[in-house]
């Protein structure tokens, strides 16, 4: 079918810039079938996963027909578990960040029943809730169900499997008849067929089949890595693996944007895609990919779509996708033409639910890893060095270039064949080594800065008022110093100061190199962070 995008359905301005903010561009295909049918009234019954951005196909149309002048309840979500319910809610009240006076509240067994009480009374336009949970409320007089207009079954087959037809019956018995029913199933058994043909109204029917992964030539790991911390493990990885091309995808045109600039300032060869970009732009950058004067490609998922380029060693999901079938797409643009890929994912926190919905419905086997340290970086490095070195002997033809080692080692009687082997690996390689420290073998103690396990957090007196940016950061510390920029973790730049992250064995050098220097003609006060 025809991609869809948001803007030309008949949205609030409220709810496009919720979407945007979370960074859809267009309708995933449950969201582009179901959303016009529930938004002109119509009873809906709808076959997709979990995963396949069914809960925003429902989510859309509720809130933009919600009241928020009324303090009654007008729909309601029944869901089979508690995690779902909190899931939907919370994702409810994300798309709503921008609608005053819209309350959403999740109700489910195992969360004190005063506080959802309270709240109730209160007032509430939207519940989700376990079907358990939502029938005690009724059965207290604490939910009243006579002025809601929506109803939705989400996940109804694993609520019939878990026995909750009888409770889901009479809470639909109890709903007024002028209402509009939807239900959302990954199956459609005759259960569910025949409950629908009891309690919906004509409906429409929707399916959107569940593709399976197709990549077998793929080396699919994770991460637990917060969001503060990516860009530091990424330039680790990407260190680590050497990658020939790479894309990393993100969810928002904003992110893309970001991680293009922090990128470049580091010294990756890297450019972005995303939706701002016009079709001359997005045809510049692509043919620098493809030559490979861009290395590293970050891009959103409609920006990258159509990308074929055979040499694509990895793919980042700096975000998770909202979308199983976007994960697919991802991860396909690696191990093409029979080459073997890796897809790298980071997760933390509530994101884990997102990845465990990607292994369960693409089959797909993703191993945790733990992120290469600089110490990984430095061995990896050396020893794709030390391979190169070795097809270059094997290959021969380096007759000429003995007899100048000779002739150098004759003329230098101080130095061996060894000294000028290590010369010559420290020139091609770059300076590895740790810096001396003001007292060798005492490592300086900086305590907790609120940076990430051997980082050190360090505060500059100079920010974006005197027009500072992150190439102006990278630039100065790494030129100064002579750390290399791809070390450098992660920078924050406020209006009238700096936040930037360097590792431990770095940062009494920065410290003591930095305090007699300037950034673009400002000179700048350096000092170790304390712990926000």
């Amino acid at each position: 079918m025809e991609n869809l995008r948001f803007e030309s359905l008949t949205l609030s301005k409220e709810m496009l810039k919720a979407i945007e903010d979370m960074g859809f561009e267009e309708a995933s295909p449950i969201q582009a079938l179901a959303i016009p049918l529930v938004m002109a009234g119509r009873d809906v019954v709808g076959q997709a996963q979990t995963g396949t951005g069914k809960t925003a196909a429902f989510g859309i149309p509720i809130l933009e027909a919600v009241d928020p002048r009324s303090h009654d309840l007008q729909a309601l979500v029944l869901c089979p578990t508690r995690e779902l319910a909190i899931q939907v809610a919370e994702e409810l009240n994300t798309l709503a960040k921008y609608k005053l006076n819209l309350r959403v509240l999740p109700v489910y067994g195992g969360q004190p029943i005063d506080r959802q009480f309270k709240a109730l009374r209160q007032g509430v336009q939207i519940v989700i809730g376990t079907p358990g949970r939502v029938m005690d409320h009724m059965e207290r007089g604490t939910l009243k169900l006579g002025k809601v207009r929506m109803v939705v079954l989400d996940e109804a087959d694993e609520m019939l499997d878990m026995g909750f037809r009888e409770d889901i019956e009479r809470i639909l018995d109890d709903v007024p008849e002028e209402r509009q029913t939807i239900f959302f199933s990954a199956t459609m058994r005759p259960e569910i067929m025949r409950l629908a043909e009891k309690y919906l109204d004509k409906p429409e029917f929707v399916k959107v089949s569940h593709k399976v992964l197709t990549v077998p030539n793929v080396e699919q790991i994770y991460y637990e890595v917060p969001r503060f911390g990516r860009l530091e493990a990424m330039c680790r990885i990407i260190d680590f693996y050497n990658p020939k091309l790479t894309v990393v995808f993100a969810n928002t045109k904003k992110g893309v944007d970001e991680l293009v600039e922090h990128l470049q300032a580091r010294g990756y060869m890297a450019d972005g895609l995303h939706g701002d970009m016009n079709q001359a732009q997005r045809d510049r950058v692509m043919a620098k990919f493809r030559a490979g004067s861009i290395e590293i490609l970050i891009a959103t998922d409609v920006a990258a779509r159509g990308i074929d380029v055979e040499d694509i060693e990895a793919v980042f999901n700096y975000d998770i996708p909202s979308d199983v079938e976007y994960y697919v797409h991802r991860i396909g643009r690696t191990g093409r033409a029979g080459r073997s890929g890796r897809a790298f994912t980071f997760a933390s926190g509530k994101e884990f639910y997102k990845l465990r919905d990607i292994q369960r419905f693409t089959k797909a086997k993703i191993v945790q890893h733990k992120v290469p340290t600089v110490t990984d970086v430095e061995q990896a490095r050396t020893e794709k060095f030390l391979a190169a070195v070795r097809e270059t002997i094997a290959e021969g033809g380096i007759d000429k270039y003995l007899r100048i080692a000779q002739e150098f080692v004759e003329e230098e009687q101080e130095a061996t064949t060894l000294d000028l082997a290590a010369a010559l690996l420290k020139m091609l390689m770059g300076t590895t080594e740790e810096p001396e420290k003001s007292k060798p073998g005492t490592p300086v103690k900086y305590g907790d800065t609120g940076a990430e396990p051997g980082m050190v957090r360090l505060f500059m007196n100079v920010g974006r008022r005197l027009k500072i940016g992150v190439k102006d950061v990278v630039g100065a510390i790494a030129g100064e110093t002579g750390m290399p920029g791809r070390l450098i973790g992660k920078i924050e730049i406020y209006d009238k100061f700096t936040f930037v992250e360097v590792p431990e064995e770095y940062a009494e050098d920065v410290l003591r190199i930095m305090s007699n220097n300037q950034i673009r003609g400002n000179r700048i006060y350096i000092e170790p962070a304390v712990k926000r």
